[in-house]
Order: structure tokens, then C-alpha cells, then sequence
């Protein structure tokens, strides 16, 4: 039977239905879906197979849309790791590179399992048993631990991964705020600057200088985006505590700033957050002025190395099928 993702609820007036996407399934969610797919006996490449696979259980466009950190389709990922989990099982098989079919042993286990398919399932098969033994052995030479998925509503092991490094950079985040609220203005002003030379503003000569003191006008610094200044880009930095917000008149007297340098772009830094006045503010005048509030400062002080520094580097492989040709 075919896997629903969207459910109907009564609307609360008239009794009209309404559709009402369900969240994506984890891997083992898909296992029963790769086999229905395949029952046609037909050959299937693994891109063609992955796609088949997010249409038949009925994917939002929104859900196929949604990527890994890496820029891999979290749907098509997840799909892979139950081809994979299948082929292991021996329900599955490789005629050639990169292409799969079911055979008789998958089509009667389908046929044996009509309701639904879980790992809990595929580790009745001799064959998945052996697969997890050798992983078990190997990560006992190795003196690793398990790393793969254990349980049927668990995420695959690279969304594992992801996992886990966003919770260690949130961590970091939260951290960098805090430091940066605790340092004098100056050393934001400075810190802002080197967040946008990083991202690649300023050029190779890394054209950028604070302008902070008495007398900045409200202008914190500014970034050359051309040798000879024709270009350029006025920072503003403001080192809120947590609790506070900047308001509109904050971001009114920097483009007051800004007109009276003859600059028509700028952007506001600040480690706290905007005031949605503020923001409603921002984006209804001419001055092109972006708005990056704490959150989204540590986010790419992270991303660029700002401030952080490498810790730990996981490198993670798969089988090069061109070397077995």
C-alpha cells in the first residue's frame, strides 16, 4: 500500500477538508516504498530509483527541496541509505554499476510483510545478520563505536552527523555572543570588519578600516569595495545585551549617517536582535540597508573562521565504483 504523507482534517467550519503535510520519514520509513517501486521488475538507475521512490509515497515539492549541509537532497539521502539496507539484505540486487532490481527474495518478502517494513524487520534476514556482524567486528579492531543507525526512528548517519555539529555550533554561537558582548565596542567595530573581509568584501587588499570615536557619526566603519573608494560599504555595529532590540530610530539615524556621506548602502550589525519596526523600516526606504542581528553574526563568524578555530575534521568516503570497473 502506498505510503501517504499528507492527511485531511475537518475545517473547522463547512466540514471542507484540508490537506496537511506530515513530516518527511526517517530512512526506515522508505524501506517498504523501494521494494513497491521495484515490483515491476524493471531495472532502475539510483537517481532514476531515488526520484520514483519521493513520488510514490508523495513528497511535498517543499520537503524535496530541503537540503543536507552538504547540498544533498535530504529525501533522496535518506532513500539511499533504504536501497542500501535493502541491498545488504540480499532483497535487492546489482546487475551492473549503479543499477538495481528486485529479486525473487525481495518480491517474497514484500509479499510476507504487508503492512509495513522496519530495520527490526531486515535483521531477521541471514544476510543483514552478517552484514551487522562484520561492521560489529570491525569497529571492535578499530575500537570505534557504533555510528550507523540503531533504531527503526533514527536519523541515517550523516544526518547524524549534522546533527551533532549543529548542536556543538550552537553551542559555539551562544559562546561568541557572549564574548563579543563582553569585549568594548571597539573590539565589535573590529570583529564586524573582519566577519565581512572573511566573506570576501574588501577585495584581495582587504580594503576595510573603522571609522569608530567621538566623531564616526554614527558610522562605525567602512569597507572599499573598489581600489579607488568609489564603492563603498558603511558598517554600523551596536553591542546590545541579549534582552535589548534596536528600534527604528537606530536604524533611521544611520541612514541619516549614510545621506550625509552621499553612500546609498550600509549594514547594521548588532548581538542582540531588530525590533520588527525596525525591520519593516529597513527594507521600505531607498538606502540598501541589510540587517544582521546576533544570531546571524555568529552563524557567519562560524562559517568563516571568525573568531573559532578547528576543533576536530571527520572525513567521510563511500565506494568508488569507477575503481572496480
Amino acid at each position: 500500500m502506498k505510503h501517504l504523507l499528507s492527511r485531511c482534517s475537518k475545517c473547522d467550519s463547512g466540514g471542507m477538508s484540508s490537506t496537511e503535510p506530515v513530516p518527511m520519514p526517517v530512512w526506515t520509513g522508505f524501506l517498504r516504498s523501494v521494494l513497491e517501486v521495484m515490483e515491476n521488475g524493471k531495472l532502475w538507475n539510483r537517481r532514476a530509483l531515488l526520484r520514483a521512490v519521493c513520488d510514490h509515497v508523495g513528497l511535498t515539492s517543499e520537503q524535496r527541496l530541503e537540503t543536507l549541509s552538504s547540498g544533498e537532497s535530504r529525501a533522496e539521502n535518506r532513500v539511499g541509505w533504504a536501497v542500501s539496507a535493502l541491498y545488504k539484505a540480499e532483497l535487492i540486487e546489482k546487475p551492473q554499476r549503479a543499477t538495481y532490481q528486485l529479486n525473487n527474495a525481495g518480491r517474497d518478502f514484500l509479499t510476507q510483510h504487508p503492512i509495513d517494513i522496519s530495520e527490526k524487520t531486515l535483521k531477521t534476514l541471514p544476510a543483514y545478520q552478517t552484514y551487522l556482524s562484520s561492521v560489529r567486528a570491525g569497529q571492535a579492531e578499530s575500537k570505534s563505536t557504533v555510528v550507523g543507525p540503531t533504531t527503526d526512528d533514527a536519523a541515517d548517519p550523516l544526518e547524524m552527523i549534522e546533527n551533532g555539529v549543529a548542536a556543538v555550533h550552537a553551542e559555539v554561537a551562544a559562546e561568541l555572543l557572549k564574548r563579543l558582548r563582553g569585549q568594548d565596542p571597539s573590539f565589535l567595530e573590529q570583529s564586524v570588519l573582519d566577519v565581512l573581509v572573511a566573506m570576501g568584501y574588501g577585495g584581495t587588499e582587504q580594503r576595510a578600516a573603522v571609522l569608530g570615536g567621538s566623531g564616526d557619526s554614527g558610522v562605525d566603519g567602512v569597507i572599499d569595495q573598489d581600489p579607488l573608494g568609489l564603492e563603498r560599504v558603511y558598517i554600523q555595529a551596536k553591542r546590545y545585551r541579549e534582552e535589548n532590540s534596536v528600534q527604528r530610530p537606530d536604524i533611521q539615524g544611520f541612514v541619516g549617517a549614510l545621506h550625509g556621506m552621499g553612500a546609498n548602502r550600509g549594514i547594521f550589525i548588532t548581538t542582540s536582535r531588530f525590533s520588527s519596526g525596525a525591520r519593516e523600516y529597513a527594507k521600505g526606504i531607498g538606502t540598501r540597508v541589510v540587517l544582521i542581528d546576533g544570531q546571524r553574526l555568529s552563524e557567519l563568524m562560524i562559517k568563516y573562521g571568525v573568531g573559532v578555530q578547528k576543533r576536530q575534521v571527520f572525513t567521510v568516503v563511500e565506494v568508488d565504483e569507477d575503481y572496480f570497473e
